[in-house]
């Protein structure tokens, strides 16, 4: 039985507030070459987001980083706030952004053929190429 949840968060300068709802705990990591250099490591997400309220968009910076997707984050401290696909109602939410010590469960990696060798993470996780991740995001277009 799923149990959704309200989560609220804020950027460093308190600018940028979001409140979301998610029905999952689980958190997956994003190791593409574009998550790394923009927040210098993998991507930490909550992928789950059913409904996002976001105040301060007036401090929001967004930048379209593919064709499909755009990254958002706050204008004055830098901040990440969220990696978004542009057709879709899909956020992806860095898990510290929103983390009160939830009861997190990490479960995923994508783009595992993108990461470095120089760090591993020890949890048991579904993992995914690339490829993997554009043909299963092309099946539940197929499926919409």
């Amino acid at each position: 039985m799923s149990h959704v949840r309200t989560l609220k968060g804020s950027c460093l300068c308190g600018a940028v507030s979001l409140q979301l709802e998610t029905d999952k705990h689980d958190i997956g990591a994003c190791h593409c070459n574009m998550c790394r250099t923009w927040g210098g490591g993998p991507l930490l997400a909550l992928e789950s987001v059913s409904q996002i309220q976001i105040q301060g968009e007036e401090h929001i910076s967004r930048y379209a980083s593919s064709d499909w997707a755009e990254r958002a984050f706050c204008r004055h401290c830098g901040t990440h706030l969220y990696y978004r696909l542009k057709d879709q109602p899909h956020y992806a939410i860095p898990a510290g952004l929103v983390d009160q010590g939830e009861d997190w469960v990490f479960d995923s990696q994508i783009f595992i053929d993108e990461k470095p060798a120089w760090y591993h993470f020890a949890n048991d996780t579904r993992n995914m190429t690339g490829k993997e991740v554009f043909e299963a995001f092309t099946k539940e277009q197929d499926h919409s």
